[in-house]
């Protein structure tokens, strides 16, 4: 599971800082490493990455896990 966990961050990271890049400079990196076809799938891959990180955090976060506040 803490594979699954390390896969879908570094997924939901490379997609933040593509929006990032998106908003601030109109520049998708994401689309410019892989062209039309593989740009989608990657799209895909992040989108589920977040699917499975909201349906798994609990169990992830120390801080939500423990029971305990911030």
């Amino acid at each position: 599971m803490k594979k699954l966990h390390m896969l879908t961050f570094i997924l939901l990271v490379a997609g933040g800082l593509n929006w990032l890049l998106v908003g601030a400079f109109d520049y998708d990196l994401v689309h410019s490493i892989f062209g039309d076809s593989l740009a989608k799938v990657v799209y895909i891959l992040v989108g589920v990455s977040a699917i499975v990180e909201v349906v798994n955090h609990k169990s992830n976060c120390k801080a939500c896990g423990s029971g305990s506040m911030m």
